[in-house]
């Protein structure tokens, strides 16, 4: 994919696009957000890095890129998590900056940016991304933080601190330092107060001065102001302010040949710098957008929509189909457009909406049929009628019209209250497959962990990893493991219930191959989780083996 990448002037942002790169992608762009008076140099901001902002405009000749930039004129005025577009708030100004550049560069896919811990961040991200048709690259995402530094080190990151605000940094000692020298001062600091390596609770702000995107200059740091806010503090804090820099051309410079140059990103752009103007949207563009999925429903009878529901304690459970669905669907997109508009209805009739679904299972006869049930889907199913989070979902292929189930069967978990807790990263990273979507990696509710369908893809690539049945069932478990490791658990002692769907176009031998590579996985993760001080109760799960006609991405 052509990437636009978002650079603060952190070690953070220029690493995710050396990531961006090493997984196939090309940089085409850069894009910045500085404050509205050059003499600031922070912000008071929870999204932003701008201390060192004055040096940002020699990044697209550094690195012979596009760059654009626009002043941030919003404030934080939408605080809570999940974030719901907002005038006047910061993150609008970042949609006006990616949409300017999405409109210069028309071929501009995708989005890198830095995130490595941040929820807060990398929301607000996905969602700007999501308004514009964009794909959010995270690649540093719940990365190890002490081995990603290392690794930024290792390959060749030169930064140096402009910014300390943490007990055991001082802004005297350790401002202007590269942060290969600080590594091991960052580590003794972690083992005794617990601060973040990477930076990543503020304890400290960076700026690249070079790295092996910089072809053409690396940045020289002539002089420098150190600024101190809270002077005399446990944990002052101190920033710079950067008085003069030059350019230092590199000998390894290579001009772009004929054949570099792209229809939409001409040789003129290349190093320039644009100021993108723009004011903020004077109504949210979900006023704007229409109730589509009321819209263009087959009409069916309603003794041919079956429905069946089951209760226990808190939560509850509606399966809804429709019999003889042959006679007049087009397929299995109609079908689901039908059930899902029914089961819309039964939770108003109990006061209930999508929010206070927990999980969906979705059925449906014919796989080749999946990239239309999913824009149905979409349609019923969006963020904004579910602001505590997305439900979890997982779907299979089942010959549902050999036992009169219609083309698509939908059952639902719902939930009678809104405690549930919805792990949902849509951002492409390394961590754990993405869902771009609305559904969800997982979601919590009273000590209730139901973790959505795992494919075994390669989470960075999001392709199916190669070797067969066996290792793709590899891959699910440890993607399962990296969801269950960020709500403290781990599948190998806490899971209650495996699920395993095989494809029946799987021979037999590798069907066994599986049995055994999920026992050796297990007790893997089982040892190590326990070496790490994890909780000694094991769980005895219930393993359940399905063969079903097709799956996803087969």
């Amino acid at each position: 994919m052509k990437v636009v990448a978002l650079v603060s002037g952190g070690k953070d942002s220029c690493y995710a696009m050396m990531k961006s790169i090493q997984y196939g992608h090309e940089i085409v762009a850069l894009a910045n957000l500085m404050p509205a008076d050059d003499s600031v140099d922070e912000l008071d901001s929870f999204m932003y890095q701008t201390v060192g902002h004055q040096i940002i405009v020699s990044y697209a000749e550094c690195m012979g890129l596009p760059l654009f930039r626009r002043r941030i004129q919003g404030s934080t005025r939408h605080q809570t998590l999940n974030y719901k577009t907002t005038p006047g708030d910061e993150v609008e100004d970042m949609f006006i900056l990616l949409n300017e550049v999405k409109k210069q560069i028309p071929s501009i896919t995708a989005v890198s940016s830095g995130a490595i811990a941040s929820d807060y961040q990398r929301l607000r991200v996905e969602s700007v991304c999501s308004r514009l048709g964009l794909v959010s690259l995270a690649y540093l995402w719940k990365q190890d933080q002490s081995l990603l530094l290392q690794e930024m080190i290792t390959n060749g990151i030169l930064a140096i601190t402009v910014k300390v605000a943490a007990i055991g940094l001082d802004p005297a000692k350790h401002l202007g330092k590269e942060i290969a020298f600080l590594t091991a001062h960052l580590h003794k600091l972690k083992e005794l107060y617990g601060i973040n390596v990477c930076g990543e609770g503020g304890e400290y702000e960076t700026l690249t001065l070079d790295c092996p995107l910089f072809i053409n200059a690396r940045i020289v740091l002539d002089e420098f102001q150190t600024v101190l806010h809270s002077p005399g503090s446990i944990a002052s804090v101190g920033v710079i302010h950067p008085l003069a820099f030059h350019l230092e051309n590199k000998d390894t410079a290579i001009s772009l040949s004929e054949n570099d140059k792209t229809s939409d990103s001409s040789q003129e752009k290349k190093g320039s710098v644009f100021v993108v103007q723009g004011d903020f949207p004077q109504r949210s563009e979900a006023t704007c957008q229409s109730n589509s999925e009321t819209t263009n429903l087959v009409e069916v009878r309603d003794d041919r929509i079956c429905i069946s529901k089951t209760k226990k304690d808190n939560i509850f459970s509606i399966c809804c189909w429709l019999q003889d669905s042959c006679k007049t669907s087009a397929g299995s997109h109609e079908d689901l457009a039908v059930v899902l508009k029914h089961i819309e209805s039964q939770l108003a009739g109990y006061g209930f909406g999508w929010e206070h679904v927990l999980y969906i299972h979705l059925y449906i006869a014919d796989m080749n049929e999946f990239a239309a049930v999913n824009e149905t889907y979409v349609r019923f199913i969006t963020q904004e009628k579910c602001p505590f989070g997305v439900p979890s979902r997982s779907t299979i292929e089942l010959p549902l019209l050999q036992v009169s189930l219609g083309r698509a069967y939908i059952e639902v978990l719902v939930a009678n209250d809104n405690s549930k807790k919805v792990l949902h990263v849509q951002s492409i990273s390394s961590w754990a497959p993405s869902c771009i979507g609305p559904y969800s990696q997982a979601t919590l509710h009273k000590e209730i962990l139901h973790m959505a369908g795992q494919l075994g893809l390669d989470p960075p690539t999001m392709r199916l990893c190669h070797g067969g049945p066996s290792a793709e069932l590899e891959q699910a478990l440890v993607n399962s493991e990296a969801v269950a490791n960020v709500f403290n658990c781990s599948i190998s002692t806490s899971a209650i219930v495996f699920t395993i769907y095989c494809s029946a176009h799987t021979p037999l031998p590798e069907r066994f191959k599986i049995q055994e590579k999920q026992d050796s996985f297990l007790k893997q993760a089982r040892l190590l989780h326990l070496d790490k001080g994890g909780k000694c109760n094991i769980l005895d799960p219930i393993f359940l083996y399905l063969l079903a006609p097709d799956l996803p991405k087969r």
